[in-house]
């Protein structure tokens, strides 16, 4: 038996505290990240140098001790890797040179072509692999196909993805083959994660919520089953957590039609709707708001404790509902982790 929680959980163990951590853990909440970040120059230079992306992620684990690292790293290092430029503007956002025509489609490398460009990304998780405490559970993760295609189609974040919905709409075809080639790429950027020693992987596919229909289920279900198989074919024990961000009642059933083996929800859904729906069939992961991790106080103490004893029946994984925000105060966090480790 494992002495990390979080592989227990994810095996499907009902443990009587659930293991913690916290999506974007490493960030700018923390002052300790910030000097890192501003020792590396700038936030792609941080993702590709080995040693201080190793810092960052080790950072929230000194301070607070959570279950789980998840590797410092961002979604948009594929398309970087396959040959889009990629830049960051401060205060906006990425920025990226688009995907609208065959030409512009020809230019992209085949997923095989990516591992030289992504070699530090490797290498700060053989760093990780290696100094991270013994009970810690180290995550890697990459962006659903769905996800990172709509900043490659649109060349930065939309507030409704709605160049990816026009270039499936209107060149299907096209669409369809950016898809099959971030798929493709997915399935060997995981694969190298896990050769050189994540534990879990997590595909995050963030705007999930805007697929619709039949849409979901070929463009959000069907690339992580596929993804999700050939990583179990190469790695039979390694967990996969499945995100699909904003799906609301497709929660249900997502694990079972995409063979994850744990589901990571969302704060719009209810923790005990997610323990009748979703827990029955094995691990979940959430939901507590981001927001009360800037607001704090009693609100937090008793959100905390509503999600832990909604899913105490079954494998669960406490975590906030999406990523921390910048804003957040680092005191909040050591109450979440507090509350949910103090017995009531």
């Amino acid at each position: 038996m494992t002495d990390k929680l979080l592989l227990r959980a994810l095996a499907g163990e009902t443990l009587p505290v659930p293991p913690i951590w916290m999506m974007r853990q490493a960030g700018r909440y923390l002052p300790e990240y910030r000097a890192t970040r501003a020792q590396a120059g700038d936030f792609l230079s941080l993702c590709y140098n080995s040693e201080l992306a190793a810092e960052v992620t080790l950072q929230p684990i000194r301070r607070y001790g959570f279950d789980a690292a998840i590797l410092f790293a961002d979604i948009l290092l594929v398309p970087d890797a396959l040959g889009a430029d990629l830049w960051f503007v401060t205060g906006e956002g990425p920025r990226l040179s688009t995907i609208t025509t065959e030409e512009d489609f020809a230019k992209i490398k085949g997923p095989d072509d990516i591992h030289d460009h992504l070699a530090p990304v490797y290498e700060t998780v053989r760093i990780l692999s290696r100094e991270l405490p013994s009970e810690t559970t180290l995550i890697g993760f990459a962006g659903a196909p769905w996800t990172v295609a709509t900043y490659m189609i649109a060349g930065r974040g939309t507030p409704d993805q709605g160049p990816a919905h026009a270039l499936k709409s209107e060149n299907r075809a096209l669409f369809e083959a950016v898809l099959d080639r971030l798929t493709e790429a997915t399935i060997v950027y995981l694969s190298a994660q896990i050769n050189a020693g994540a534990e879990v992987v997590k595909l995050f596919d963030s705007w999930a919520g805007s697929l619709v229909g039949q849409d979901f289920d070929d463009y959000c279900r069907a690339p992580a089953e596929r993804i999700v198989a050939a990583l179990k074919a190469k790695h039979p024990d390694v967990p996969v957590i499945a995100f699909p961000r904003g799906a609301n009642e497709r929660y249900a059933g997502f694990a079972k039609s995409t063979g994850a083996d744990c589901v990571a929800t969302d704060d719009a859904v209810d923790a005990a709707w997610i323990a009748e729906h979703v827990q029955v069939d094995g691990c979940v992961q959430g939901n507590l708001a981001s927001r009360h991790m800037v607001t704090g106080g009693e609100d937090l103490v008793r959100e905390t404790r509503a999600i832990v004893d909604a899913l105490s029946g079954g494998p669960h994984i406490f975590n906030l509902g999406h990523g921390i925000t910048p804003d957040a105060d680092p005191e909040n966090v050591q109450l979440m982790i507090d509350t949910v480790r103090t017995p009531r």
